[in-house]
């Protein structure tokens, strides 16, 4: 009996080891990605009624979506958040910069009418490319700039683009790299916040001149007005 209890005794010990040394390379694997030292396998999500889906981050989730939705073969834009480690975040949690959460936005457009790799050259061409963790007044890291991918031949197009951008300026690209794993959509009171308070403060004053500025540089990839 003594023997016994000596035999389960040390499986027992082993056992817990086991689960302490999973659970902390299970920590250590996920600080790792947090950090950009390791990568997740990306999650591709299927066409829907013949429409994809791309997801973005480069600071007000309110400017991006008006962006994106000026631009010909965009359906729909819609704001949330990604890149991060908690579950369900909102507006107030990912504010704090706490959750790894960046406001973002998905893109869901006809592949048909606009290529993956045009909303890239949207995406760099609607920011200020070089600013790190944030965009114009908005700093933070939940306001910096992410482009995430799907699969290895998005991620190729985008590797692609910002290293010819960064050598066409000179200078270092601030956008991050990253697999696709969740897109939490954000309040509702945040979706087509540009279009329902024009008289918005920060509409006027940010995401409007924002906005005009991509208008000006890209007017072949416009929506046509009716």
């Amino acid at each position: 009996m003594k023997s016994l209890i000596v035999s389960l005794s040390v499986a027992l010990l082993f056992s817990c080891q086991n689960n302490a040394q999973q659970k902390a390379v299970a920590t250590s694997n996920k600080s790792k990605i947090e950090q950009g030292l390791m990568t997740a396998d990306p999650i591709e999500v299927p066409l829907q009624d013949g429409l994809a889906r791309a997801y973005f981050a480069s600071g007000c989730f309110w400017c991006v979506e008006a962006v994106y939705e000026s631009v010909k073969g965009v359906k729909e834009s819609i704001s949330g958040y990604s890149g991060g480690h908690t579950l369900n975040p909102t507006y107030e949690s990912s504010n704090t910069g706490r959750t790894g959460h960046a406001e973002a936005v998905e893109i869901i457009y006809d592949p048909k009418i606009v290529s993956f790799a045009t909303l890239v050259d949207v995406y760099f061409g609607s920011q200020n490319v070089t600013q790190v963790n944030g965009q114009g007044p908005d700093i933070g890291s939940q306001y910096r700039s992410i482009i995430f991918y799907q699969n290895e031949k998005q991620k190729e197009i985008i590797i692609q683009k910002k290293e010819a951008l960064a050598k066409k300026l000179d200078k270092r690209i601030a956008a991050e790299i990253m697999p696709f794993q969740k897109f939490w959509i954000g309040e509702d009171y945040h979706q087509d916040f540009e279009r329902l308070n024009p008289d918005n403060p920060y509409i006027q004053g940010v995401s409007i001149p924002r906005l005009n500025r991509f208008k000006q540089k890209f007017p072949h990839l416009l929506k046509d007005k009716h």
